[in-house]
């Protein structure tokens, strides 16, 4: 069995993604910041039928990040998928001359160093995965194509996300591995036929097995 590691899972979006892989097989590494949080979301999954496991990480910390990735590598098995999707906080989205030099260090760490780190950790065991056939998705709001005046810290630490994540599937793509991204215009929207959290998770789903185009972006509504 290989592992699905979800860093930034939660009760929507994370969740969602690890019924639908778990329905493939998948066993399920939740990392966040909160034990508790990530201890009851395993239980839940556990009651669907979901091999789950939290493993605490601050992704602006890389060194706690690669240590759970680690961690749940031993305990569940070689990661085979990583998926980067914490959300981001709310004072990183400040209007543009509002934004000072300090301003931007939070969200460079969150959406810059977190991924680098993850993806160091992950990414020699990818390359020993039998068959190959590992992927890395990327799960960014609008903001990651689109800069917004009052979104300065998310615009810019989002696009360096992107250029880091395209350069990824440029050149991982000879190696066999897959790497992806999801724009979620607007955010997830529970109500929306096309941004609720199940059909954004087939989304994640399809870019792992169609392992084709580098970016899908979710529908307005």
């Amino acid at each position: 069995m290989t592992t699905l590691a979800i860093i930034g899972a939660g009760k929507g979006l994370g969740a969602a993604v690890a019924r639908r892989f778990g329905r493939e097989g998948f066993s399920v590494a939740l990392i966040s910041r909160h034990q508790g949080r990530l201890d009851a979301l395993a239980a839940e999954l556990g009651a669907d039928g979901v091999t789950a496991q939290g493993f605490t990480a601050d992704v602006r910390d890389p060194a706690s990040l690669a240590a759970a990735l680690e961690k749940a590598t031993e305990q569940l098995g070689p990661i085979q998928v990583l998926q980067y999707s914490p959300l981001p906080q709310k004072d990183f989205m400040r209007p543009v001359l509002e934004t000072t030099p300090a301003d931007l260090v939070g969200p460079i760490e969150f959406s810059v160093y977190g991924p680098v780190a993850a993806v160091h950790q992950v990414l020699p065991g990818m390359r020993f995965l039998p068959g190959g056939g590992g992927t890395i998705l990327f799960v960014n709001g609008g903001s990651a194509v689109t800069p917004g005046k009052n979104l300065t810290g998310t615009s810019i630490a989002f696009a360096g996300e992107t250029a880091y994540a395209q350069l990824l599937h440029e050149v991982l793509a000879d190696e066999g591995i897959h790497v992806a991204q999801l724009i979620i215009p607007g955010g997830i929207d529970p109500q929306s036929e096309g941004k609720n959290p199940d059909a954004l998770a087939e989304l994640l789903w399809q870019q792992h097995v169609s392992r084709s185009t580098f970016r899908t972006t979710a529908p307005e509504a």
